[in-house]
């Protein structure tokens, strides 16, 4: 199954070409590659899969993914490499 893991944009920053970001994960902090995003900003929302976001999402869409995955005591056994 594949899954995509919202998160909020902390820092974004160039990394041999490619733009790359550090990304919270409701507390959890991981470097994400933000070049299919390219117009996000820090404070914006990104869906990401396997270390790549994906496309931009709004806040309160986040926020109801990362309700959903705690009702569904998931965020603990997300792979690493998802985020």
């Amino acid at each position: 199954m594949c899954l995509g893991v919202p998160g909020k944009v902390i820092s974004a920053f160039d990394e041999d070409g490619v733009l790359m970001g550090k990304v919270d994960f409701g507390g959890v902090a991981r470097k994400v590659c933000l070049d299919h995003v390219r117009d996000v900003v820090p404070g914006e929302y990104v869906l990401v899969h396997v270390g790549f976001a994906l496309n931009k999402l709004d806040e309160a869409e986040a926020k109801r993914v990362f309700a959903l995955l705690e009702e569904l005591n998931q965020l603990e056994d997300l792979p690493e490499e998802v985020a």
